[in-house]
């Protein structure tokens, strides 16, 4: 009854929110939720929603699940909802029956938020303020009604522009601007939503993104319960594209604002080729078997598979650093490079100011999922564990980098859309995320027809080979693994240093460069100890990723002599993979042996110390005597010197009118807290007592 609805996520012990609460366990912390404002396409009376007649014994390959489905799909409850209707109310058809009017409707919202902030999750809304579904006299058309032609961008013949797919909006304009800022501050204000999304924000310019910023900043977390997170895609096309109308709020150009734009370059590099692509199998990346486990669909040389991996390898390497503009390091090129001169297709690679202008990702509701992806580009015949391994591979290039760390839900239970690369109106068949993991939807049918029918003919073998479909132990698996990726995030600060300065100070890539190591990423954190010590516990961190299919031994640049051990998360006998037990490091050698398609964290132990705090020293003038006297206290952990000369406790002579300075420092073990005092300097009078202020 309550299946798809807000106050789905306020109940307890299903399996969807029991899911939940193990990722918020292990450190996922934000819900991203796909249009939840009032939508111009779904149906909101619950009861007169069609649902699709599913023949039950059509086979894994069969049209005739997307057939069913089709027939209804402008009836049924499914839309993802980026149609907005009114911008400021809630989706009515998310609300129970009966509650789905006035007050009611916004009740169960906001059930759902306190659910959700209850599971110990933020809440983020997707916003779609760069079209509506109709204008002019559309029976849906909302905005023309208040002022005809004023709030939708039109063509230089006073056409409606409709490159977001439906009736632009112009944003530009002051009234719509306002509209965009005064709803945004409503959520956050009236429904104590977190953060935002931006539906192509690049059709937006900066200033409405920075408007919008600014009003969020008025609202406080005591009284709003909120610190407000705001990012989009940053994408660069249509009528505004190259900011022809206006600077438009796209990758590179939100310097300083802290607004995250979606990185593409990561994803692409961890993928191969693009979402677009003719051929989804021709071209492979990192994490999909790119040289180092070739599917055989490339026409390139094997040389040139391997530079390109290098490459991809080398904007991965950026997009874990946060893929800043001014970072560098050794690339493929055999130069030192910043984010600014690696390319990514004719463009700059390096488009952040700071780590949270950019989103990293390898999956979201758009496009295929990630298993799907493996589906089309890795060998047909990779083993499902090494399917599921590899799953993990590409997860880890994301969460174990130093900018947000988006995931698409189900990710982690390999959920599929059975190839279907543009879900958006597939209905909940070929949308399902089975929350009691004993299905990844894999195989449901070839995928609806509109936008996947010129690939049926390719994907009809692999929909039918049961081979491809995970098992619910596989499954299980999987999940286990990507739970183990979100610890090491969370309990390693080093992950999220949070400031270009500090990742451009302590984030480095041994074995980069031009004779990199194909299928190889190790990324290595310093924490030297002192004012700036991000983790007490460690003094440095490595990261590394395997996604070749053999082991890998290779000696560290610059680490032998340290000691390193693989990170607790991964030994602590809970979800652990026994494969991961088998990585090595050669202290002596600096040498890492990491197994085949795995993920490692390992850790350098910061030696442990205890807090002490110096006593001052007592300065004596005594009348009538040759010499004035300097006490020495004892204070275990502590030494102190005299004009640079260690002494110990005690009383020791000056010279009258002499200065001295005294200085304190931490023996082995021991440290002074942060802003502790550690000098006294003292000049003596010749026969009175009198001293000068420390200086």
């Amino acid at each position: 009854e309550l299946r798809g609805t807000y106050a789905a996520f306020a109940l307890e012990g299903t399996d969807g929110v029991t899911r939940l609460g193990e990722l918020a366990d292990a450190g996922m912390n934000t819900i991203h939720l796909l249009p939840s404002f009032d939508i111009a396409t779904i149906e909101e009376d619950r009861a007169a929603q069609a649902v699709p007649a599913i023949p039950t014994d059509a086979e894994p390959d069969s049209p005739e699940q997307q057939a069913a489905v089709m027939d209804v799909a402008d009836q049924d409850g499914f839309n993802w909802g980026y149609d907005p209707f009114h911008f400021l109310t809630p989706e009515g058809s998310y609300a129970t029956t009966g509650k789905q009017e006035g007050g009611a409707r916004t009740h169960e919202f906001r059930t759902m938020v306190g659910g959700l902030h209850g599971i110990g999750y933020d809440v983020v809304l997707d916003k779609v303020y760069n079209h509506t579904a109709q204008s002019g006299q559309g029976e849906r058309s909302v905005l023309d009604q208040v002022v005809p032609g004023y709030y939708h961008r039109l063509s230089l013949a006073g056409q409606v522009e409709t490159s977001t797919c439906c009736q632009n909006v112009a944003t530009e304009h002051d009234m719509a601007e306002k509209l965009m800022v005064d709803s945004t501050v409503m959520w956050a204000r009236d429904y104590r939503v977190d953060g935002f999304r931006f539906d192509l924000m690049g059709h937006h310019s900066v200033d409405n993104m920075v408007a919008v910023r600014e009003a969020l900043d008025t609202l406080t977390v005591e009284a709003d319960g909120q610190d407000i997170y705001l990012y989009g895609e940053g994408w660069n096309f249509g009528e505004v594209a190259n900011n022809a109308r206006f600077t438009q709020a796209t990758q590179g150009q939100l310097d300083g604002t802290h607004i995250g734009a979606f990185n593409d370059r990561l994803r692409d590099a961890v993928h191969g080729g693009g979402p677009f692509d003719e051929n989804k199998s021709e071209f492979q990346g990192f994490g999909t078997g790119l040289y180092t486990d070739p599917n055989g669909v490339s026409t390139a040389s094997a040389d040139q598979q391997l530079a390109d991996l290098r490459h991809d390898q080398d904007l991965i390497r950026l997009g874990m650093a946060g893929n800043l503009k001014t970072y560098a390091f050794e690339t493929s090129a055999g130069e030192r490079q910043t984010g600014v001169e690696i390319d990514y297709n004719g463009s700059p690679a390096g488009f952040a100011s700071e780590p949270d202008e950019s989103v990293n990702y390898v999956d979201a509701h758009d496009n295929e999922t990630l298993y799907d992806l493996g589906i089309w580009k890795l060998p047909t015949d990779t083993p499902m564990a090494d399917r599921v391994r590899m799953n993990t591979v590409s997860l880890g290039t994301v969460a174990l980098g130093q900018s947000p760390s988006f995931w698409h839900a189900g990710t982690d239970l390999l959920r599929s859309k059975s190839l279907d690369r543009n879900s958006y109106n597939s209905g909940d068949w070929f949308n399902t995320l089975d929350w009691s993991m004993q299905s990844n939807n894999y195989g449901v049918g070839l995928p609806p027809e509109p936008d996947n029918a010129d690939k049926w003919a390719a994907m009809a073998p692999l929909l039918a080979d049961p081979a491809l479909k995970p098992a619910p132990a596989d499954i299980a698996t999987s999940h286990d693994a990507a739970l183990e990726l979100l610890q090491l995030r969370s309990t390693n600060p080093l992950l999220t240093l949070g400031s270009t300065a500090l990742i451009t100070e302590r984030v480095t890539f041994p074995n980069a460069g031009a004779d990199q190591t194909a299928g190889l990423i190790v990324m290595h954190i310093a924490d030297p100890t002192g004012d700036a010590d991000i983790d007490p516990a460690k003094e440095s961190l490595l990261v590394a990723i395997n996604a070749s299919p053999d082991a890998i031994t290779e000696a560290i640049d610059g680490l032998a002599g340290v000691d390193y051990a693989l990170d607790p998360v991964l030994v602590d006998g809970v979800r652990d993979d026994p494969v991961l037990a088998t990585t090595t490091w050669d202290a002596a050698s600096g040498t890492l042996t990491i197994p085949a398609r795995s993920v490692v964290v390992l850790g350098e132990a910061a030696e442990q110390v205890t807090p002490v705090t110096p006593r001052a020293p007592s300065f004596s003038d005594v009348n009538g005597w040759k010499h004035d006297r300097v006490v020495i206290p004892a204070v275990e952990g502590v030494e102190y010197l005299i004009d640079g000369q260690v002494v110990t406790a005690g009383s020791y002579p000056v010279a009258k009118a002499a200065t001295v300075t005294v200085e304190a420092r931490a023996l082995e073990g021991y440290a002074f807290p942060e802003g502790t005092q550690t000098s006294w300097t003292y000049t003596f009078g010749n026969t009175a007592a009198w001293k000068n202020a420390p200086r």
